[in-house]
């Protein structure tokens, strides 16, 4: 049976290497700086500076947890499924493609994004929550050409990569 794939993940083009070095340098610079104060009697910005350390620590984790995460969208005649990936876990939701709805939701404020869902029978997912508006919106005409209207099952085109 004919399928086609999608694969979604965050743009992560930092390196753990990457990380590390820009954490070591401006650590070095900030503790440096920190010390001299510090033998000018003014300790508290040594202090400072080691919270903004344990700050930027923490952001740099988070950012790089984002490596593992993935969308892979498999679409078949009969079904669409959505596998969602992180580094603990990887779960499978399917709906059926010929009930299934992909809506595009806008927010109240414009400062907030839209959210992509595939919607069936009180079951929801989103998708593409990392990416960017411009690429949320075409994937989103790209599932619904794709996908189709509830009762609807378009064919696959399979040319379209």
């Amino acid at each position: 049976m004919p399928s086609l794939r999608i694969v979604l993940s965050p743009n992560c083009s930092l390196t753990v290497r990457g990380a590390l070095i820009f954490f070591a340098s401006l650590g070095a610079l900030t503790l440096g700086i920190g010390a001299a104060f510090s033998a000018l009697g003014l300790w508290p910005i040594l202090l400072i500076g080691l919270g903004e350390m344990l700050a930027l620590g923490w952001a740099l984790h988070e950012s790089l947890k984002r490596r593992f995460q993935a969308q892979i969208l498999t679409i078949t005649e009969s079904d669409v499924s959505v596998e969602l990936r992180d580094r603990r876990a990887c779960r499978r939701i399917v709906f059926k493609r010929h009930w299934a709805q992909i809506k595009l939701t806008h927010p109240a404020s414009r400062l907030h994004p839209t959210r992509l869902t595939i919607e069936s029978h009180g079951r929801a997912c989103e998708l593409g929550g990392f990416l960017t508006e411009e690429e949320r919106r075409g994937l989103a005409l790209r599932l619904r050409r794709l996908v189709g209207r509830v009762n609807e099952s378009p064919p696959l085109a399979l040319g379209h990569g």
